[in-house]
This record gives structure tokens, sequence and C-alpha cells, in this order.
């Protein structure tokens, strides 16, 4: 028996709308063609993630304002220098400002519901 690794991630999100088009919208990232009704699941590689209604008996306002605490996600992007600037013209809360790092030029910023992710650009 051999656990081969991660396979899919999802945001328990308050408003599933709203943070499905955040994501499309100032990310780009595109939705996959099927997914389940209380969800929505991008077309991300290698690993699927989705924005997902809570699941019964969480209660994400009991996370709140650390929503996600003690976990690091990072997404891969082409150019995290242009998803910056997106993300601070909408005026998407930049929790770490771009700076070169192992994995490229780096930056977090707060979604909708508090949680931090960072963007980075090299594999």
């Amino acid at each position: 028996m051999t656990v081969t690794g991660p396979d899919f991630l999802a945001l328990q999100v308050s408003d599933l709308e709203r943070s499905a088009n955040f994501y499309e919208t100032l990310l780009g990232l595109r939705r996959a063609p099927v997914s389940p009704p209380h969800a929505v699941v991008f077309a991300t590689e290698p690993i699927a993630f989705a924005v997902r209604e809570p699941m019964p008996g969480f209660n994400l306002d009991a996370v709140r304002p650390w929503a996600g605490a003690g976990v690091a996600l990072w997404l891969h992007a082409d150019d995290s220098r242009a998803v910056h600037d997106v993300l601070v013209e909408a005026g998407v809360r930049i929790v770490s400002a771009p700076a070169p790092g192992p994995f490229g030029l780096t930056f977090s910023f707060s979604d909708p519901d508090g949680y931090v992710v960072t963007i980075h650009d090299q594999v």
C-alpha cells in the first residue's frame, strides 16, 4: 500500500460564485467541463483545484480571520508580476510583495475568504 501524493485540492468558501469568479477572472483559471453541484472545479494541472461550499457541519465563520491557517497553498503562474499587477488593480490585499526566491518571483495575496495564496513563476 502506497499513497502517491496530492491529487485534488479544494477550498471551502462562503460564497461559491464569488470565489469561482475571483479565481477565474483575476487569476485566469478555467472551469473544468464538469463539477459537482456544490463546487466549481478548475482545469488545473497537475493537480485539480476547486472552490466548494463548506462541508456539512463546518462553520467557515469560526475560523475567520485565519482560514487555512497552517496550510501553504502555492499556485504556479507563467508571469507572477502580471498576476500581481492584476490583483493590485482589483484592490486585492497583497500579503507579501513580489520577491525573488528559489521558485522564481513569488508573492502572496488574500482571497475573498481570507485564504493566503502564494503565486510563483518557476517550477
